[in-house]
C-alpha cells in the first residue's frame, strides 16, 4: 500500500443502506485529531423510480459517543463554518469515464442533491471537512444522508482522512481507532 496510512486512512460513515429502508441514513462518528482534514465520498445509487432529493448533512460532536451535536454551520458556535463546495460524478451509469464537476455554494452544513437533476443517475459526492472548521470544543464529525422516499436508493459514506499527523505501516499505525484515540479496539 503506498497511500494507506502513509497519506491518508479509510473509515466507514455509513456502511451501504438502502435509504427507502432507512429513511436515510445516520453516520457514524470520526475523530477529527489524527488529521487535519477529511475528504468524504458519499456513493449514492440511482433511485429506483421518482425525483426526492437527497440531503447530505455534516454534524460536528463534542465526544465519540453522547456529547453535544449540531450541524457544522451551526449558529452559535464559535469558529464554524459550512461547506462551501463539493464535487460530483455523475451519470446513468457510472463507468469510470465521468469528470468531476465542482459545485459551488454558500457556506452550510447540507448538501442538496436535487431529485430533478440527480435521481435516475448513479453518483459519487466528494468535499473535505477540515478539523479547523469544527466549533469551539468539538472533535468528531458525521455525515447522515436524509431523504423521504419509497424507491429504492442505496447509499453508502466513506471517510477518507487526509493529513495524518501520525503516519506509519498500515498495521502499525500508532492511533488505529478513528473514533476514540489512542483507544483500544472495542
Amino acid at each position: 500500500m503506498r497511500g494507506l496510512a502513509r497519506l491518508y486512512d479509510v473509515g466507514l460513515g455509513v456502511a451501504p443502506v438502502d435509504l427507502n429502508t432507512a429513511d436515510g441514513a445516520t453516520g457514524k462518528r470520526h475523530s477529527m485529531m489524527l488529521s487535519e482534514s477529511v475528504d468524504v465520498l458519499c456513493i449514492i445509487g440511482a433511485a429506483a423510480s421518482g425525483t426526492d432529493d437527497v440531503v447530505i448533512d455534516v454534524q460536528q460532536h463534542t465526544a465519540y459517543t453522547s456529547g453535544t451535536s449540531n450541524d457544522l454551520d451551526a449558529t452559535g458556535v464559535s469558529t464554524s463554518i459550512g461547506i462551501t463546495e463539493w464535487f460530483i460524478k455523475s451519470e446513468t451509469l457510472l463507468d469510470n469515464d465521468e469528470p468531476w464537476v465542482r459545485v459551488t455554494q454558500t457556506a452550510a452544513s447540507e448538501i442538496t442533491l436535487t431529485g430533478a437533476t440527480y435521481a435516475a443517475t448513479q453518483k459519487i459526492v466528494a468535499f473535505n471537512v477540515r478539523a479547523s472548521m469544527l466549533g469551539t470544543g468539538y472533535t468528531h464529525m458525521s455525515v447522515n444522508i436524509a431523504v423521504t422516499t419509497s424507491a429504492a436508493q442505496l447509499a453508502t459514506v466513506i471517510y477518507l482522512p487526509v493529513g495524518l499527523r501520525a503516519t506509519a505501516r498500515p498495521d502499525k499505525l500508532t492511533y488505529p481507532n478513528l473514533l476514540r484515540p489512542g483507544a483500544a479496539n472495542a
